[in-house]
């Protein structure tokens, strides 16, 4: 059993402790998400946390448990980025040494802020879960202290301290939606709220294709997700540690699973409303809201968004599909004479319409298509559908037949 009072003073303990390096993130009232879920919407920033994340925060109150002798020998990490680069900068700031293992697929951006933390980075395997047996396998050659991501008392209290900034801001929250990989900030979070306020709704959320915590609270065991399908990487854990998951069972609400569309969707409209860069994992809980997993109406709820470190190349391609999904940038194809004159006439009916050509296409070699023909397909940003008829309209009138186009 968890002596949940004990934790709860262990958070309190954590909170002075972690002072100093992490900071006090703001809690902000949302008047976006409010509006489309009908409740009180406030965002917990912890994407403008130092490093980027939440990880620092348990991190350093891990590290400071440690005895002379084991800060001499140094500690050692397993992340996908977010803890990796938690630890290296609370360590570094500790005067403690520190190895972080990484998949070796882990977004550069992470990596690169890890070593610029000063960690010693060991890229291996290609998921979390080696990347944790070779840091395990690290730390029994070396004799360096292993900080657990999750499944370890003190990196749960240092998360918890989250949880008691919540309440001292907002003392009458109804819900709270937290980000669930392995479960260490879902847990801290909810003994903090819990105990503080015992009616709150502490609910985690995960990525539907990398949903551990939910099947292993459905099972009543800890269950190995089969595939880690998700961009949402600073959650994609095969499986919860076994406190976490007692602790999930004892004190969350419920779990619930959010898609690939819909975290992108809310991440978009986030960054375009809010001005505010998020990483996918970092958005679950504000889209669990978003699309009615769950229930906010009338209520007071916080979303902690968990961490920015977001891959730019990655973020750059979520803006292009939302921008095509939404009607703001349209694909057109036509077949038109292959002569002279023929594209300037085009381009001129595209520019006198007000519609900003992105990328244009010139297809020759199509051999489907007639010697004295070519395919030509222009990327076009257009402010409304309106604007976009009228183009197709006036480009018609010109001769020229054209089609949006959906790959």
């Amino acid at each position: 059993m968890v002596d949940y009072e004990r934790m709860f003073a262990e958070i309190e303990r954590a909170r002075d402790t972690v002072r100093g390096i992490a900071k006090n993130t703001p809690l902000d009232l949302s008047t976006t998400f409010s509006r489309m879920t009908e409740g009180d919407i406030y965002l917990k920033l912890e994407n403008l946390q130092k490093t980027g994340s939440f990880k620092v925060r348990g991190a350093t109150y891990a590290m400071s448990k440690l005895t002379e002798g084991e800060r001499e020998a140094g500690v050692i990490a397993a992340s996908a980025g977010n803890h990796a680069q938690g630890v290296a900068y609370a360590a570094t700031r500790l005067g403690i040494k520190s190895t972080i293992v990484m998949p070796v697929f882990s977004p550069i951006a992470k990596v690169q802020a890890t070593r610029g933390y000063g960690a010693n980075v060991v890229l291996h395997g290609a998921v979390f879960d080696e990347a944790l047996a070779k840091a395990r396998e690290i730390a029994r050659e070396t004799g360096a202290t292993f900080i657990h991501p999750f499944n370890n008392e003190h990196v749960i209290a240092g998360q918890g301290t989250i949880g008691l900034e919540i309440l001292e801001a907002l003392p009458d929250v109804d819900v709270i939606a937290v980000p669930v990989g392995g479960g260490g900030l879902a847990a801290g979070i909810a003994i903090a709220a819990k105990h503080l306020r015992p009616e709150v709704e502490v609910y985690g959320v995960e990525a539907e294709s990398a949903a551990a915590m939910r099947a292993s609270l459905h099972a009543g065991k800890i269950v190995r997700a089969e595939s880690l399908d998700t961009i949402c990487d600073g959650i994609a854990v095969k499986q919860p540690g076994e406190l976490t998951l007692q602790i999930a069972r004892d004190l969350l609400t419920d779990v619930v699973t959010v898609s690939e569309f819909e975290v992108t969707r809310t991440l978009f409209l986030l960054l375009e409303r809010a001005k505010t860069v998020v990483e996918p994992a970092g958005v679950v809980g504000l889209a669990a809201f978003q699309f009615g997993k769950i229930d906010v109406k009338g209520k007071k709820a916080v979303a902690v968004l968990s961490g920015g470190n977001i891959d730019m190349s990655l973020l750059g391609r979520i803006v292009d599909k939302e921008l095509f999904r939404l009607g703001r940038s349209v694909r057109l194809r036509g077949v038109i004479l292959d002569r002279v004159g023929t594209l300037n006439r085009i381009i001129d009916v595209v520019s006198g319409s007000g519609v900003n050509v992105i990328e244009i296409t010139h297809d020759r070699a199509d051999p489907d298509i007639a010697p004295n023909k070519a395919e030509l397909t222009m990327v076009l940003e257009v402010p409304d559908k309106r604007a976009l008829d009228s183009l197709l309209s006036s480009l018609e009138d010109h001769g020229f037949h054209f089609e949006v186009y959906e790959d």
